[in-house]
């Protein structure tokens, strides 16, 4: 069984907590649009590597909180517990985000926001 320290808890037993699968996956933006495809591959497709891999994790019954886990999915060891609004701050952690094929994909890039363009409002005399 596994030990995970909720970032707001603390040490607790595995069964306490829900895996939410993995982690830092940005959803697109209603404004950028993408095909039909690479929307499929943001919706269906998911890591499962065998080494170090990202997942969420809610703290189910305890504060509820949802929160990242770096952890190792052949030892099951955990390298590192995060909040969820952040990135891994771990040399593996860093890694194993920056080597995620979802960096570079199109649902990843229609995830950011795009400057809008400045309008010009004519303003009447009245």
């Amino acid at each position: 069984m596994l030990e995970i320290n909720c970032p707001y808890c603390g040490l607790r037993d595995e069964e306490e907590f829900a895996c939410g699968g993995e982690a830092h996956i940005a959803r697109p933006l209603v404004d950028n649009p993408i095909s039909d495809k690479d929307f499929a591959d943001y919706l269906f497709y998911r890591d499962n590597p065998k080494g170090v891999f990202l997942e969420r994790w809610r703290h189910s019954a305890g504060c509820r909180r949802w929160f990242n886990v770096v952890r190792d999915t052949v030892s099951h060891h955990i390298l590192e517990v995060y909040p969820i609004d952040t990135k891994p701050s771990t040399k593996a952690g860093r890694a194993a985000y920056q080597a995620s094929w979802r960096r570079q994909s199109p649902a990843e890039a229609a995830a950011r926001k795009v400057p809008q363009k400045t309008r010009k409002t004519s303003i009447s005399k009245r």
